[in-house]
């Protein structure tokens, strides 16, 4: 048994292409769209990253790639930041941040201030990356975005702390704090990606939650959490604290239209599996974005009915 509260309802928004000319082609109908899925009773919203797209979107490893390489990408953290402004319950996840292209320190202090300014509300979802192209614009290794990442979040943990960390190397060594802290103790770092051994490690060293990979089914869920669970137990961490994000899969019907309903009776699968927060996408259910309300309504309706 898990002790987070009760299952969760997160819903991924869209903030990468191009807004709908119904919104004037202008991102800050996202606040908007924030209260909506706040007023209806949604959990969590998802917002995702690229800081720059290079011309291959079609070595995407999960399938077609959402945009073109020319498209808005909406930076996640300042996205947060403004959707808490206008929301009080309501948590926030980047699913997923590409964390080794930001340098550690900024990482904390951003991740932090958002934090403190959301009252406690942000889900840092956290991971490697898949296109070369961003690292290169970032003065980043590819090659070594494993490392950099859990050596970043490391550090982000060292930060958050308020203590002196020391930081740097030989005559460049040097001790530095950063403040604020995060409003919460800790913050929530989930971590993406398959369960090799090094991302065992990091989820039970520095994390509190585990994203897999897009198309990870109730079975290959089950299979991941009970890893996870005894790697928390050989850690002396408590198993049931352990965050597992899993994705619904969109159910169509014969038109190709997304099917609330069927996509939602998928829940007690994953949940049984493991989960402690389901995810849908809302633009597979209001790809035009002229219904939001009524979508989010529909979805959390549906939702405790599979979870009551």
């Amino acid at each position: 048994m898990s002790t987070h509260a009760r299952p969760a309802l997160s819903v991924g928004i869209p903030t990468f292409g191009t807004p709908a000319a119904r919104h004037g082609h202008d991102w800050r109908h996202l606040l908007e769209v924030a209260r909506m899925a706040e007023d209806a009773g949604v959990d969590r919203l998802v917002v995702s990253d690229h800081v720059v797209l290079g011309p291959g979107t079609d070595a995407y490893p999960w399938g077609r790639f959402p945009t073109g390489p020319e498209a808005d990408w909406l930076e996640p953290l300042t996205v947060v930041t403004a959707l808490a402004a206008v929301t009080t319950t309501v948590r926030f996840l980047t699913g997923v941040l590409v964390a080794p292209l930001r340098p550690a320190a900024l990482l904390a202090k951003t991740a932090a201030t958002v934090d403190v300014l959301s009252d406690g509300r942000l889900d840092l979802g956290v991971g490697t990356g898949w296109q070369p192209e961003e690292f290169t614009a970032v003065g980043a290794s590819f090659a070594d975005r494993g490392a950099l990442l859990t050596e970043g979040i490391a550090t982000c943990r060292q930060l958050w702390t308020g203590g002196p960390v020391a930081v740097g190397h030989g005559d460049d060594a040097t001790t530095v704090w950063c403040a604020p802290v995060p409003r919460q103790d800790p913050l929530p770092v989930w971590f993406s990606g398959t369960l090799t051994s090094r991302n065992v490690r990091r989820i039970v060293e520095l994390g509190d939650g585990w994203i897999p990979i897009m198309g990870t089914d109730a079975a290959g869920l089950a299979d991941g959490v009970a890893v996870l669970r005894a790697a928390f137990a050989d850690a002396g961490r408590d198993p049931a604290t352990l965050g597992v994000r899993a994705a619904l899969p969109v159910a169509r019907d014969a038109e190709g239209r997304a099917d609330v309903d069927r996509t939602l009776a998928a829940t007690p699968d994953l949940l049984l599996a493991g989960a402690t927060d389901v995810h849908v996408p809302l633009r597979a259910f209001d790809p035009d974005g002229s219904r939001p309300a009524e979508t989010f309504a529909r979805l959390v309706g549906r939702y405790r009915a599979e979870t009551a």
